[in-house]
């Protein structure tokens, strides 16, 4: 609202973890914290920016404080964020493999207990499918919730008719059906298309 409290506010964040060391202090979507200086702006942005290498810098008087970012745009950020003393490690974490999604689906449904799954659906054949292919594990926590939204409909609503049906029985009974998951199939598609992980390798070679 007013000048200067941006700053501020980085100062506070890097004071607080100064009192609480050891810690961690993380940054998602540094990208818009960071973005490029074009050399020729003045604004709130560039200021914050000044502000958080200033903080940076001054890290090695802090012991036990570290600092982790993440984005899906390295390549807007300042060079002057990745320059050796500040976040000048670069990990790439790709789509998740088959083993990672299975992983991702037994922590999602926590272990098939939550949504309860039936007899047939098997998360590990689930993870393995063609179909999870470039699926994120954003995408996978939708494939879930889907299924258990289809699971629900056909507990309403067994019939083909327009009109919902109360079938007798407690809502624990619920099971995820394979069916249901395959009916899910059908409406979820993966938020990251061949093209975009094609930009995100070229990132990563280009930023090894």
């Amino acid at each position: 609202m007013y000048v200067g409290e941006s700053e501020r506010a980085v100062r506070q964040v890097f004071q607080r973890g100064q009192n609480s060391a050891p810690c961690v202090i993380f940054f998602d979507e540094i990208d818009a914290l960071c973005p490029r200086r074009s050399g020729h702006e003045s604004g709130a942005s560039v200021r914050v920016v000044n502000q958080l290498l200033t903080e940076m810098d001054g890290l090695e008087a802090r012991r036990q404080v570290f600092i982790m970012a993440a984005t899906n745009r390295p390549d807007i950020i300042d060079p002057a964020v990745l320059r050796p003393g500040r976040l000048d490690k670069t990990l790439y974490v790709g789509l998740p493999p088959p083993p990672d999604r299975h992983a991702i689906l037994l922590t999602i449904t926590k272990g098939g207990t939550k949504p309860k799954l039936a007899a047939d659906v098997n998360l590990e054949e689930i993870a393995s499918d063609g179909r999870c292919d470039c699926f994120t594990g954003a995408d996978l926590s939708a494939l879930v919730r889907e299924a258990s939204i289809n699971a629900l409909r056909t507990y309403l609503h067994p019939n083909t008719s327009s009109t919902y049906h109360a079938i007798p029985g407690p809502l624990a009974d619920i099971r995820v059906s394979r069916q249901n998951f395959e009916d899910a199939f059908r409406k979820v598609k993966p938020s990251v298309s061949k093209k975009d992980q094609k930009m995100y390798e070229l990132l990563r070679e280009s930023l090894t």
